[in-house]
């Protein structure tokens, strides 16, 4: 999936240059997210810890404050994700939402091939955590985000939007109120949405 997103990316930013996007414009996207944590998330309580993959709804709004150049917020619905321990096995879960604030660029181009990078801030509020071994909590979390896309866009405007997101994304774990290590998320964000241009 990162391979054919770099590919496209890559054939479209070569396109000849024609502005994609006008000052002023605002954008909305509707779609699917995929959230999937790095492999190896850190040691819990002194064995490593696996945190698994979530999808859930998103959507995303842009503003674009120069041709080109639009400030993005991504919202969605809290994604949900299991944790479990080496020597321990299942540990708990816990959701979460992760609002993610960037500046992205969109490459101009003489194609309906629109591809754009970004680069944003993310914060991350854990909550509702679920565990047998007592009380879990995640501390919420703050860090950068990277990102690029493509869109295809149609002739009204609105866009088929592919984007790949990489997240900074570290929490400290404590169980019945002790410390038992930082959980290194850090996951890649795919997602999929229909947008629509105003």
């Amino acid at each position: 999936m990162k391979s054919t997103l770099l590919a496209l990316f890559l054939a479209a930013a070569a396109a000849t240059s024609a502005t994609a996007q006008s000052q002023g414009d605002l954008t909305f996207g509707f779609g699917l997210g995929s959230v999937m944590p790095k492999s190896g998330n850190g040691t819990l309580a002194g064995g490593r810890a696996s945190i698994g993959d979530d999808l859930r709804p998103t959507i995303t709004a842009e503003y674009f404050i120069r041709d080109n150049l639009g400030i993005e917020l991504l919202a969605a619905t809290p994604f949900e994700h299991s944790i479990n321990i080496a020597g321990v096995g299942y540990a708990g879960t816990t959701k979460h939402l992760p609002p993610t604030l960037s500046l992205n660029y969109h490459f101009p181009t003489n194609s309906p091939w629109k591809p754009y990078v970004g680069a944003g801030l993310n914060y991350t509020a854990f909550f509702e955590e679920e565990s047998p071994l007592g009380t879990l909590e995640l501390d919420d979390s703050f860090g950068v985000s990277l990102q690029i896309g493509l869109d295809y866009e149609f002739e009204n405007g609105s866009a088929l939007r592919a984007n790949l997101r990489w997240i900074d994304i570290d929490s400290d774990v404590s169980l019945n109120g002790a410390p038992i290590g930082k959980a290194e998320i850090d996951p890649y964000v795919v997602n999929l949405a229909y947008v629509v241009r105003f």
